[in-house]
């Protein structure tokens, strides 16, 4: 037998071993695949309350505690309200808790978010709800909305009364004739 016959007949060997085993082992993942669609179809598709959380925390990225808060909607009731208006006609509404600096309430279109305070190294204030992707960072001059999870802005130029006053003097000085002071 010559060397080229020797390996047709060694490939031919190793493609029928191949065909032998494979069918074996799809054959597994296909009972399994079958087993699942049938498991599937064998529960209920019905709408009870008691149905949605065995779903929910059956899944691997069920809610964690803190996305829990984050959904539902805050308790107002004794807190300081801030109204923000902002560039394009915005309106943001926040609520704090003189006994909770941790946490804020957020209203936005018409909706009130929970958001937890995330640490900064620049001394601004910013909050988090990372469930619904909202970010609000709070500076002295401003305030603004953001969306972490389509990554634009949903208000900015955001002021409440105090911050807006001094805009209005800086404004009005150079229509009165008036230069504001130098430093120097």
């Amino acid at each position: 037998m010559s060397i080229s016959k020797i390996a047709i007949a060694c490939s031919v060997a190793l493609g029928a071993l191949t065909l032998t085993l494979a069918p074996a082992s799809f054959a597994a993942t296909d009972t399994k695949a079958e087993a699942n669609a049938k498991a599937v179809k064998a529960k209920p598709k019905a709408k009870t309350a008691k149905a949605k959380p065995a779903a929910k925390e059956a899944h691997p990225l069920a809610m964690s505690v803190a996305d829990k808060e984050e959904s539902d909607e805050p308790d107002t009731a004794g807190s300081a309200s801030t109204e923000f208006n902002c560039e394009l006609g915005n309106k943001i509404t926040i609520y704090t808790n003189a006994t909770d600096d941790k946490h804020i309430a957020l209203r936005w279109k018409k909706r009130l978010h929970r958001l937890s305070r995330v640490g900064t190294t620049t001394g601004a204030n910013r909050f988090e709800n990372r469930l619904y992707g909202l970010v609000w960072i709070g500076i002295p001059a401003k305030g603004m909305l953001l969306d972490s999870k389509q990554g634009r802005q949903l208000a900015n130029e955001c002021k409440d009364a105090e911050q807006a006053k001094p805009a209005a003097v800086v404004e009005a000085a150079p229509s009165l004739g008036v230069l504001p002071a130098s430093g120097g």
